[in-house]
């Protein structure tokens, strides 16, 4: 760790940078670190190839921190919030003084110091710890346990380990440190703690949080969880979708008089936040849009909204896999993108079993419509629109 910080270390891994490090010339590279530092090629090929990784996860922001020259664990780096994420959060912060109670390489200061009032960070991980000192250096930082702050006014930031090795951890109380306990620490400040995607928001409200959900999509994909105490939550907000994609927030202090009706010219699947959040309806309303089933999520309308990937309808029908092979031979479909809710059918065997032969591609809806006796599994079909 010294010695990758140092000036010696800093020259062996701009040279060990010049080499690809991968396909097949990757043994060579590896061998030729080798032979030039010995027993510390290792840390410094590892490192190389952590910091091209991370170039994709931090630095197509404008504002974030240039990670080139930062220290990082690949535990640490997979962990680690994407740059996005972590300025998003960082406005809605701002001018605040903030205090990153498990900062570990620094993603958090990074994006908070550009917007905080006053910005510092903790650990109680002494390499993460020594690692935020290279990578976000000026930022002041101090050895420290997340469940003993170390500051009285603060905002405290607080993202507990969600994983064990490989495993997730789906239990909140499980997370280190345990939700449970964060809560009653941080009870009377005010904080904001990440969770993972799937954190049962039923088990929050029984540990007592009383705040914001706020759930955050980027890239197309849910990335978080964030509960936001009630005194940085806006008023009469409970849950947030946060789509950076799109830079849109939809919330349940929104209109939900969504009405259920027959397809129209469009389905759409809505972002996985607004799923997540359960804001399905909400979002609907704010775009013209209404349910197909008022217990799923796939929603219609005879526009579609502005940047949104839609699904123009071709052909509605009973599902089977025998009508919706013929219908699709028909239609000289060889290619299929197969989406599938509220029925037990798994897309990839599915999209094997048809045996499609054909040139035209397409994407297929398969979804139940009704409740009890009245329901049934239907299949669309559809022309995406991009």
């Amino acid at each position: 760790m010294r010695y990758l910080g140092s000036y010696a270390g800093k020259l062996a891994l701009a040279e060990v940078a010049g080499h690809r490090l991968e396909g097949r010339s990757l043994i060579a590279d590896i061998d030729s670190a080798r032979t030039r530092f010995g027993d510390r090629a290792a840390v410094l090929v590892e490192t190389v190839m952590l910091r091209r990784k991370a170039a994709a996860k931090f630095t197509d922001t404008a504002k974030f921190a240039d990670t080139s020259d930062w220290l990082f664990t690949d535990e640490a780096l997979q962990q680690a919030t994407a740059g996005p994420v972590a300025e998003h959060r960082a406005r809605r912060l701002a001018g605040a003084t903030v205090h990153d109670a498990t900062c570990s390489i620094g993603t958090e200061l990074a994006a908070l110091q550009h917007s905080a009032g006053f910005v510092l960070g903790s650990d109680i991980d002494p390499v993460r710890l020594a690692m935020a000192r290279q990578n976000v250096a000026g930022v002041p930082l101090c050895r420290a346990d997340a469940l003993r702050p170390v500051t009285a006014d603060a905002v405290v930031v607080v993202d507990p380990a969600r994983r064990s090795g490989s495993r997730r951890r789906f239990d909140p109380r499980a997370y280190l440190p345990p939700l449970d306990r964060l809560l009653d620490v941080l009870g009377e400040r005010e904080y904001v703690v990440k969770c993972a995607p799937g954190v049962d928001f039923a088990a929050l409200r029984q540990l007592g949080f009383d705040g914001e959900v706020e759930v955050t999509s980027l890239a197309g994909s849910v990335r978080e969880a964030c509960l936001w105490s009630p005194g940085l939550a806006d008023a009469g907000v409970g849950r947030r979708a946060t789509l950076l994609d799109s830079k849109e927030e939809i919330t349940d202090a929104l209109p939900d008089d969504c009405p259920v009706a027959p397809v129209g010219r469009w389905i759409v699947d809505p972002n996985g936040a607004v799923v997540r959040a359960g804001l399905v309806r909400h979002y609907a309303v704010r775009h013209g849009l209404w349910q197909l089933d008022p217990d799923i999520a796939y929603l219609s309308g005879d526009t579609l909204p502005d940047g949104v990937r839609g699904f123009e309808v071709l052909e509605q029908l009973a599902f089977s896999e025998r009508h919706l092979r013929g219908a699709l031979s028909v239609r000289g479909v060889g290619a299929v993108e197969i989406l599938v809710r509220g029925v037990d059918v798994d897309p990839d065997a599915l999209r094997s079993r048809l045996r499609l032969r054909g040139s035209a591609q397409l994407s297929v809806v398969v979804t139940r419509l009704g409740s009890g006796a009245a329901s049934r599994a239907t299949a669309f079909i559809c022309r995406p629109s991009r």
